[in-house]
């Protein structure tokens, strides 16, 4: 029997990861994690709760206690917290400016790792395989993925791209309101994970001058790469 398809994908924000990754398990026909959702998913519980996001071990035992449903469909990812669609809610400002006070709680770090393994290992069983992306899947939650890839891009690129997803514009007033999020999250983020050099064994591809296709195919081209025979 051929063992399932892992592949590990980390990389900043705006860097096309979540895109990327879900169009190549698309193509593969496996299952995809966002685990970055999960972290959004946890920071809108807390939020909805009350729960004092500087209060460590309160977040870590929400972390724990959380009621999470995340699908791993990458045709139609879902995420649920106490049977509530939150999908749209943990995209919003609210937690996207929250989540990093969330994400470098290195209690939170180690329960979601063990969660995040559980998810990969069930959705490969169904599917063959599976694509996880996120922060440190490469080093951290998956070092042995049959496939790791770090996606970057450089950062007036991030910006742009970011920009126009959360506000259909790339005009300089409107990257600017996106520099927050992007930029500050990845200096909070790489003070507890490793998302900027590529580690020994992962494979950099840079889609700073690659449009969505491009960039999809660059992934599938290390995947084809990685798995030859």
């Amino acid at each position: 029997m051929t063992a399932p398809l892992t592949i590990a994908i980390d990389g900043p924000s705006g860097s096309g990861k979540s895109s990327v990754s879900k169009a190549v398990a698309r193509r593969l026909g496996v299952g995809y994690l966002d685990t970055g959702a999960m972290y959004r998913a946890l920071t809108w519980w807390c939020l909805e709760q009350g729960v004092d996001l500087t209060d460590g071990e309160a977040v870590a035992r929400a972390a724990r206690e959380l009621p999470l449903d995340i699908g791993t469909d990458p045709g139609a990812p879902t995420v649920a917290v106490g049977g509530t669609d939150v999908g749209e809610a943990i995209r919003t400002t609210r937690v996207s400016t929250a989540v990093s006070a969330v994400a470098t709680n290195l209690d939170v770090r180690a329960v979601m790792r063990t969660l995040q393994r559980d998810l990969m290992a069930r959705s490969a069983e169904q599917t063959g395989g599976v694509v996880a992306e996120g922060r440190d899947i490469t080093t951290v939650v998956a070092p042995d993925a049959r496939v790791r890839v770090l996606l970057t891009a450089s950062e007036e690129a991030r910006l742009r791209r970011r920009s126009a997803e959360l506000h259909g514009s790339v005009d300089a007033a409107a990257v600017e309101a996106t520099r927050d999020q992007v930029v500050r999250r990845d200096r909070d983020d790489s003070t507890v994970s490793s998302f900027t050099e590529a580690a020994e064994g992962v494979v950099l591809v840079d889609t700073s001058d690659l449009d969505f296709d491009e960039s999809v195919e660059a992934v599938l081209d290390v995947v084809a790469a990685e798995t030859a025979e």
